[in-house]
């Protein structure tokens, strides 16, 4: 996975969104389920008139349904085709794409631009309604109901111990050869006036369930059957404990990806692929 495009080739930045509902997920799958990767790939072929399949590299793969508001991906496109059809290549993939997925921005990228190993963090946002009636019908695909009240000023004080750097292994699921070292840069919990309560969860990257896990066992807190500690106590353990729920996908939308200025991109990639251990711990 190269920071840059090869010869006789220039990678393009896109900005899309998605509506998760009906996607496997973003990343392409065996057996012709729909996802957003695929979906964008196909249309990308089809408008370019290409004979073959341009991949896409994304900032971050989401999970059957789940949502995304400012998902970032690249694309390294010949230059002849990217030369004869930059110019109207957003308006034709509107024409292409199925309306629950849009691109907003089709532009080059900078020198060095990885839309995965660029980025300096990602910022989600989880949605919770515990009104008695349930959610609204007009904002049910995006919002979860829980139905036990919840204390959003316990749910901070149960966030704050999970801030920062750690091994956040009791709050992912495993991948083989995959570090759960992460540094969780934000967690914070907002009821709105309509009642919505809005989880912030930012941080350098996620591994696999981990902001719905981690909302999982605050919804617990909140609704008061645990105490603010347990969550941090779960973490410290480092062990998947079972009471700790995977929240359904549905309430997660990816918010933004921010990347450093363009100079630092070259560090910031290096930095990013190389395997993370905490201080003091063993290199194997």
């Amino acid at each position: 996975m190269s920071d840059e495009a090869a010869d006789g080739f220039v990678r393009v930045r896109l900005d899309l969104s998605y509506d998760g509902a009906d996607f496997s997920g973003w990343a392409k799958q065996a057996g012709g389920r729909r996802t957003v990767q695929g979906e964008i790939e196909s249309a990308l072929r089809t408008v370019t008139r290409s004979e073959r399949t341009y991949e896409l590299t994304v900032a971050g793969r989401t999970d059957s349904g789940v949502h995304a508001r400012g998902q970032v991906a690249h694309v390294d496109l010949p230059l002849d085709v990217w030369a004869e059809h930059r110019e109207k290549l957003l308006k034709r993939l509107a024409g292409r794409l199925s309306k629950d997925v849009r691109v907003w921005s089709v532009a080059p990228a900078p020198s060095g631009f990885n839309a995965r190993f660029s980025a300096v963090w990602r910022r989600y946002a989880y949605r919770v309604t515990d009104h008695p009636g349930g959610v609204d019908p007009l904002l049910r695909g995006h919002v979860l109901w829980h139905d036990w009240p919840l204390d959003v000023a316990a749910m901070n004080t149960a966030a704050r111990d999970l801030l920062g750097e750690h091994d956040f292994a009791a709050y992912c699921k495993r991948r083989e050869g995959a570090t759960t070292i992460r540094t969780l840069q934000e967690l914070s919990l907002v009821r709105g006036d309509d009642g919505v309560i809005t989880a912030t969860v930012r941080a350098d990257a996620f591994c696999h369930n981990m902001v719905r896990s981690l909302i999982g066992a605050l919804l617990f807190v909140g609704d008061g059957h645990r105490a603010p500690d347990w969550p941090g106590k779960v973490l410290a353990a480092g062990v998947r404990d079972s009471a700790v729920h995977v929240v359904r996908p549905h309430g997660l939308t990816l918010e933004e990806v921010g990347y450093p200025a363009d100079e630092l991109l070259a560090a910031r990639n290096r930095e990013a692929r190389n395997r993370r251990t905490l201080p003091g711990a063993g290199c194997c």
